[in-house]
């Protein structure tokens, strides 16, 4: 005999699909505020770095990314010069 689909099962169903949809955009503002809260601690760690750069609007995350990667490239190389120095 096949298995019987039940009103309950139906509404679970429901109360669960409905449930998704209002925890999505709590779960993405969370998720949101994550990203740009690494992001502020990104542009504070590169101080000097993103003076240089800033203009006098709010940078892009995609430029603070940017600077980030360069700063890192050069602190590599930095690094690697300086342990073949010894």
């Amino acid at each position: 005999m096949a298995p019987t689909i039940t009103s309950e099962m139906i509404h679970s169903k429901e109360h669960l699909s409905l449930t998704n949809k209002l925890r999505k955009p709590v779960v993405e503002k969370l998720f949101r505020d994550r990203i740009n809260n690494s992001l502020e601690q990104l542009k504070s760690l590169l101080g000097p770095e993103i003076l240089n750069h800033q203009s006098d609007s709010k940078m892009e995350k995609a430029g603070i990314l940017a600077m980030t990667v360069c700063f890192m490239r050069r602190q590599k190389q930095y690094q690697s010069v300086s342990s073949s120095s010894c």
